[in-house]
């Protein structure tokens, strides 16, 4: 769509939509990650870490530090051996999780009877890669990881779900699925996206892999909610 011109320049009011999406996207990614009211909004046990980033700056600056689970709060990770391991990072927009990461992990949780899921852990300062320790540290079968996805203009609270099987540090991106754009009404609504990972998830613990090599996934009818 054409934005139309001032002289040299855009018009005032493509201007200001365009700085005021900017600063949106500005505001996702420095935004904290508020975790009061998680636990009684997903209605299941909540455990609080970090990685080994200090401070939101550390964190944009040092993305390996954002892999990797601070040593005080692995302690707090028992071994449940579960089959799945929920981790909601806040990534590169806290707004995403603020927004989406509730009413998300309620419906997959909804659509996963008879799975063993262990407490979803609320990571600070996280990376997708973090899910692989806190995965390993649980002894979950697998690890699924919702995280604030990088903002654009347009997007400022979109939420990315990575699933790996066999969780351990030092796995792949290729070894990972990954569902999108989880932002209703403007990107994938929670039963669409619910139904996309729990098809994952099924044919994942079929097959003992996520990743590239994972075939033959049937997603499941959408719910009538």
């Amino acid at each position: 769509m054409l934005l139309g011109r001032a002289g040299q320049g855009l018009p005032t009011g493509a201007l200001l939509d365009f700085q005021l999406d900017h600063a949106r996207a500005r505001d996702a990614v420095h935004a904290a990650l508020e975790p009061s009211g998680f636990a009684e909004a997903v209605g299941h046990p909540v455990i609080e870490v970090r990685s080994c980033a200090r401070d939101r700056g550390e964190y944009l600056k040092r993305p390996d530090l954002g892999r990797l689970l601070n040593p005080d709060d692995a302690v707090q990770l028992p071994a449940t051996g579960d089959e799945l391991a929920i981790i909601v990072a806040d990534g590169l927009s806290a707004t995403a999780v603020h927004s989406h990461a509730a009413p998300l992990v309620v419906a997959l949780i909804d659509r996963l009877s008879g799975w063993r899921i262990a407490p979803v852990i609320l990571a600070r300062q996280g990376r997708v890669a973090l899910g692989d320790a806190i995965g390993e540290r649980l002894g979950a079968d697998c690890a699924l990881v919702l995280i604030g996805e990088r903002p654009g203009l347009s997007a400022p609270d979109s939420l990315g779900a990575y699933l790996t099987w066999g969780p351990r540090t030092g796995r792949m991106d290729s070894e990972r699925n990954c569902v999108s754009n989880i932002r209703p009404p403007h990107g994938l609504g929670y039963d669409i996206a619910a139904d996309t990972i729990a098809a994952l998830l099924v044919a994942a613990r079929q097959q003992k892999l996520t990743g590239i090599h994972l075939r033959g996934i049937q997603p499941r009818p959408l719910s009538h909610r």
